[in-house]
């Protein structure tokens, strides 16, 4: 079974983390929330969450990795010296390495944007000056996946699942996205 951390930082977006743990869960994904630390991290709308674990240096037995954007979320996250090197050892292996909406700054400071093509939260396009930006709501550039915010979280999170081999067709037929995206 494919494995999964989606990292919270104090001021995390609830509804990017929620929804895509819960979709990789539903996928057959072994999705972990995992603090950067203490085991309760309260979200940029004042939700509390318990998360299943502490982030540590050790994360081989990861597949993928995401960032869920909210503020100051993103900036905490890009504040950890020691989640740039967990970013940094997981690209260098060839893992995936996600972000979504202002998370993209997190990746950006750990170096992995460099000749990447990326997408995050409108205005993040001139704060970000790695890489390529699109503004195409969900961006794959190798083990590099991002994604533009809120709205467009359902498409990320199917997106990651399929990334790490998930047939999410009905899947997506069941919690009746087609319905509510007009796809």
């Amino acid at each position: 079974m494919k494995k999964a951390a989606v990292i919270l930082a104090p001021g995390f977006e609830e509804g990017e983390a929620l929804n895509v743990i819960d979709i990789l869960r539903r996928a057959g994904v072994d999705c972990e929330s995992v603090s950067l630390s203490g085991k309760q991290v309260t979200g940029s709308h004042k939700i509390t969450v318990l998360c299943d674990r502490e982030l540590a240096a050790d994360v081989s037995g990861y597949d993928m990795i995401v960032l869920p954007g909210g503020l100051p979320g993103a900036e905490n996250l890009r504040d950890s010296s020691l989640l740039m090197d967990v970013v940094r050892e997981m690209d260098k292996a060839g893992r995936f390495v996600c972000a979504i909406c202002a998370a993209p700054i997190a990746l950006e400071r750990a170096g992995v944007l460099e000749g990447r093509t990326w997408t995050a939260y409108p205005g993040y396009d001139q704060k970000i000056k790695a890489g390529t930006f699109s503004g195409d709501e969900v961006v794959v550039d190798g083990n590099v996946i991002t994604s533009r915010g809120p709205a467009t979280v359902f498409a990320f999170a199917y997106r990651l699942a399929e990334a790490l081999g998930c047939d999410v067709s009905e899947l997506k037929e069941k919690m009746l996205y087609h319905f509510a995206m007009g796809k």
